[in-house]
């Protein structure tokens, strides 16, 4: 089955959960790659028009969850399959009026395909009840793991506990929620690093700064920027705790990552993250809940021990890329019938 995957343009530069499911994907499946810039319809149409007739078509949400005037001229002809990381209008930060119209939009844009694919059961249920769309036209592809070497973190060398927030730097990802839960606990030894890409939303990224100095955790709370490769592994290395404080998140591909490695995951309960597995869920959005899970980790070497020994468990439990490409075929493969008008 001849099969093109349209990606952002900046698959290989932003080390984004979308970013790096995409390129997985692409490498396991052998399928065709095509990269157009976020936002840039002519760029989308054209792409499109350059794929034959009867040709299946794995887009990223990001490039067609806006353009539904680029998609309907092909209904017909292909066999568009949205890939949905996120809805558009979920990201936090934007407008009301900006979320209504990227609701629209992509409501739009899902009535022009062969069939959706997301990346977790709760993307699936929100699409269904709140973007019209028939849940015998969803198929669920959540992320697959890599395997990946036990992590030592600080903790075996007599360090300080070191934390992880891993994830673009961005309102979405609350960051903000863990500096402040992070100045609650300034009593206690700890570091923590947040590693991500930094260029989403700039302005949030001065305010974050601003507010760990504002905070005196200067000293112990780092704003690092992405990591990729070698670098990416180095951090987690030395990682004991990966906290997850997202005001919203689809799957959470972090988490699987950090359980790959035997690092125990405190998240916030939101979304489809339940699905990936976290070792500990606190209340979303609710400071107190979890700064008062990272003091409890920090004061109790048993609750530590085992919260390290369940995440060890799931190392072999976890899916590999292969399983997510299979659910993906479904998606693809010529039986879900012909693309709405």
């Amino acid at each position: 089955m001849s099969v093109e995957v349209v990606v952002p343009d900046d698959i290989d530069a932003v080390p984004s959960g979308g970013n790096v499911y995409d390129r997985r994907v692409l490498q396991v499946s052998g399928w065709g790659e095509r990269r157009v810039p976020v936002g840039d319809v002519a760029a989308l149409a054209a792409t499109l028009r350059d794929v034959p007739d009867g040709g299946s078509v794995l887009v990223d949400g990001l490039v067609g969850g806006r353009a539904p005037e680029v998609l309907a001229p092909h209904a017909h002809r292909l066999r568009i399959v949205p890939l949905v990381h996120l809805p558009l209008a979920d990201e936090r930060g934007l407008s009301p009026t900006r979320c209504r119209e990227l609701h629209a939009l992509e409501t739009a844009a899902l009535r022009h395909t062969t069939a959706v694919a997301t990346t977790s059961r709760w993307t699936a249920r929100r699409l269904v009840q709140d973007f019209d769309v028939d849940p015998a036209r969803v198929v669920v592809a959540p992320p697959g793991v890599d395997p990946a070497c036990v992590a030592p973190g600080s903790l075996v060398g007599g360090g300080r506990p070191r934390l992880l927030c891993l994830g673009a730097l961005t309102p979405t990802k609350g960051q903000d929620l863990l500096v402040d839960a992070l100045g609650a606990v300034r009593d206690r030894d700890w570091t923590c690093a947040l590693v991500g890409p930094v260029e989403r939303d700039p302005g949030f990224v001065v305010r974050l700064r601003a507010q760990v100095v504002a905070a005196g955790l200067a000293d112990r709370v780092s704003v690092a920027g992405p990591r990729v490769g070698a670098a990416l592994d180095a951090v987690w290395a030395t990682t004991d705790l990966l906290v997850v404080p997202s005001r919203t998140e689809t799957f959470g591909m972090v988490v699987t990552e950090a359980l790959a490695r035997g690092v125990p995951v405190l998240a916030a309960d939101v979304g489809g993250i339940r699905e990936a597995g976290p070792t500990r869920l606190v209340p979303a959005e609710n400071i107190g809940a979890l700064a008062g899970a990272v003091r409890h980790w920090l004061v109790d070497p048993v609750r530590r021990s085992g919260w390290r020994v369940s995440a060890s468990a799931r190392r072999g439990t976890l899916p590999p890329w292969t399983t997510t490409v299979q659910r993906l075929r479904l998606a693809l493969g010529p039986a879900l019938g012909p693309a709405l008008a």
